[in-house]
């Protein structure tokens, strides 16, 4: 039998992933002492039971002390197996040691996590140098594609679309998102000086003219990608983009920011977000 139990944030997906498998749906309590640590208790019994907490890693410093100890607490209670669905998995881009000193954030956040759990299933991981999960994990690991998810939505909601990864690394990636939305693709061109100044160009774009632009990214944190990309559609002519986000990590004023350049901005809810309108939770079955 398995158990779903949320974390604090993520209550809508595990009763929906509980709903879909019909399997029970567990409670805990979480809370923190007036000096800041954290209280865990397992309010739904465990034993016999396989538990897959639910937490979505985004700004996971917070998080991350009650997630372990729910997953240590859940084991000494009896529960055969305990794996973790975290649709966004942090500290994945600090993947080498770019100045003297730093430290290698996404090896030791993996071996963290491989340490209390038995498995992880995740959504579209932000990697660079790290080609598999498993190379930094030492427990199983399933990396769930939203590419289905977002082409339906395109589909659905937007006419003759072309479809425009941010970088030369996005192509495979946006390629299949197109490909399942039976439409035309291409990818940016982008030098970033900073992390907040990037400048965009869009290679071949004149030759898709009364197509309408539909920006798909992975992750917006900062925004300034699909900003920057907006304002250059408008320029040549073409109209506000659709933005379509996996993980809307969004800090700041960036979605804001970003909703004044575009026609619209819808993400999964990989990431719990007002712009969420697409739902990856029936691919994290199986």
């Amino acid at each position: 039998m398995t158990i779903y139990i949320p974390l604090p944030g993520n209550e809508a997906m595990a009763s929906e992933l509980a709903k879909i498998t019909s399997s029970e749906l567990g409670t805990l309590e979480h809370r923190r002492f007036p000096d800041e640590e954290t209280y865990v208790r397992l309010t739904s019994d465990v034993s016999g039971k396989a538990v897959e907490l639910v937490c979505t890693l985004a700004r996971p410093d917070p998080q991350l002390p009650g997630l372990l100890f729910a997953a240590y607490t859940a084991r000494e209670l009896g529960a055969t197996s305990v794996g973790l669905i975290a649709p966004y998995l942090a500290y994945m881009r600090q993947d080498k040691r770019f100045s003297d000193g730093e430290s290698v954030s996404s090896g030791h956040f993996a071996r963290l996590l491989s340490g209390a759990f038995e498995r992880v299933v995740t959504v579209d991981p932000h990697l660079h140098r790290i080609h598999d999960l498993n190379d930094v994990f030492s427990i199983n690991t399933k990396v769930v594609h939203a590419a289905p998810a977002l082409s339906d939505w395109i589909k659905a909601h937007v006419d003759k679309p072309l479809i425009i990864g941010p970088d030369a690394e996005s192509e495979q990636w946006v390629s299949d998102v197109a490909d399942r939305a039976s439409a035309p693709h291409l990818v940016l061109s982008k030098v970033r000086h900073g992390d907040r100044n990037v400048e965009v160009t869009a290679p071949g774009l004149k030759n898709w003219t009364g197509h309408q632009p539909v920006l798909v990214d992975d992750i917006a944190s900062s925004g300034r990608t699909m900003m920057e990309a907006a304002r250059h559609f408008e320029t040549a002519g073409f109209a506000k983009p659709v933005c379509v986000i996996v993980h809307p990590l969004f800090a700041g004023n960036a979605y804001e920011d970003l909703k004044s350049v575009s026609t619209r901005v819808v993400s999964t809810n990989a990431v719990q977000h007002a712009s969420n309108e697409i739902s990856i939770t029936p691919l994290l079955i199986g």
